[in-house]
């Protein structure tokens, strides 16, 4: 019996919606919708969108060219949290340097991940970052990496001063918004978009946190999943799904925008006409945005935790503007409809989820054809390299050749908690 959102009957309708929402957390999921609306795109049957797969090779071309410039000797990281911090100086380093023990660093490093990635969702074209002690402006994702292991550092997080280099539940909950403005140097003339949205994001993270002690430990904090996905070291091998799986569970709560269905937060999933499915699933298209740019994150603090982490490939390109704005610019997706009109768009619109929808799909379109130009393959350039090298890097490039300040090409309206 399909179920629809508002109805349940019996056991089987909700053992159904379980499955349902498991199904709607799965990276299967993300490109098995986001392919039915590429395809849809194909039958001219998008009405906000269109496709020119004729550009496809200049855009791998023009992307493999931005490797070649970054990354010379092609010893590519991963894209994730973690080359922001390090943008003009490697600041965790000397953070780390200050937790002896490697198990400890390895959660600090998990702690610090949370909640940046978090606090990462679109700065805003105006705001600016002075790094104290350092000077000199950091903007976007940079800046919002470095004001907040700013204050990491400074124990904004912790609500133990004995142990200032950690995540807690109880300042999580207790941070307020004037805090978190006063780290992040906003002001009047420096305002950041979702201020608001941001500090309510990380109570509801500490909320969440503590609901689940089985993850998180005591007293709660993120890095406690570092110690429950490696079985406190007894375990050497993490699938990249399952820390993917883990995150939507645990932390689903969180989003204070996320669509809704039978009491079930979603989070960063939305509806079209054209995803057609079964029961629950019917008409929803699921991204997790930044539950992926999390899950790429933690890579690296689950690596010093002495894990390996298996089937990177698993997880999905980032439906974000940087890597959408690549291929609008590079003219492989053409605006079309309110997409072409210049004004600012929700980000659960039709036309932005057929613009986000297509960057998926093209997004594994382009990466076997950038292996290919660079003479690699995809042990040695996954998705994860490919989108740091890469699409993401590509994406702000010519951002900033197509428009003086960089802006992406489309125009999305942001509460600080979706880009």
């Amino acid at each position: 019996m399909p179920l629809r959102e508002g109805r349940l009957g019996s056991h089987l309708a909700v053992t159904d919606l379980h499955a349902s929402i498991a199904w709607l957390r799965s990276t299967r999921a993300v490109r098995e919708r986001c392919r039915m609306l590429f395809d849809a795109a194909l039958r001219g049957e998008l009405e906000h969108v269109q496709l020119d797969l004729d550009r496809l090779d200049a855009a791998a071309e023009y992307v493999t060219r931005v490797i070649r410039d970054s990354y010379p000797a092609l010893d590519i990281p991963y894209h994730s949290r973690w080359r922001h911090f390090a943008v003009g100086h490697d600041r965790w380093a000397r953070v780390a340097a200050k937790i002896g023990d490697v198990s400890a660093r390895a959660r600090a490093a998990a702690d610090l991940a949370v909640v940046s990635v978090l606090l990462d969702a679109g700065a805003g074209a105006r705001w600016r970052y002075v790094e104290p002690g350092v000077g000199g402006e950091v903007a976007r994702s940079e800046g919002l990496a470095v004001a907040s292991l700013h204050l990491f550092q400074d124990g904004v997080f912790s609500s133990d001063s004995r142990h200032c280099l950690r995540v807690d539940a109880d300042a999580l909950q207790a941070l307020t918004e004037a805090r978190l403005a006063e780290g992040f140097q906003v002001r009047p003339d420096n305002p950041l978009v979702g201020l608001d949205s941001r500090a309510e994001l990380l109570r509801r993270l500490g909320t969440a946190l503590q609901a689940r002690p089985d993850i998180f430990g005591a007293p709660a904090r993120p890095g406690g999943l570092v110690d429950h996905l490696t079985r406190g070291g007894r375990e050497t091998r993490v699938k990249a799904h399952d820390l993917l799986v883990l995150l939507l569970d645990a932390l689903g709560p969180i989003w204070p925008s996320g669509l809704v269905v039978e009491g079930v937060n979603l989070g960063d999933v939305a509806r079209h006409r054209l995803a057609r499915g079964e029961g629950a699933t019917d008409g929803l298209v699921p991204f997790h945005k930044l539950s992926q740019w999390l899950a790429y994150s933690l890579i690296e603090p689950l690596e010093w935790a002495g894990a390996a982490v298996a089937g990177l490939g698993d997880l999905t390109g980032l439906p974000e503007y940087r890597n959408g704005g690549l291929f609008v610019d590079a003219g492989v997706i053409v605006p079309q409809g309110l997409l072409a009109r210049g004004k600012a768009l929700d980000p659960r619109s039709e036309p932005v989820v057929e613009w986000r929808a297509l960057t998926v799909v093209l997004l594994d379109e382009i990466a076997p054809r950038v292996r290919r130009l660079l003479g690699l393959d995809a042990a040695a350039l996954p998705l994860a390299k490919v989108l740091q090298g890469g699409t993401w890097t590509a994406g702000r490039k010519i951002a900033r050749e197509k428009r003086p300040d960089g802006a992406p090409p489309i125009d999305v309206m942001t509460d600080g908690t979706t880009f």
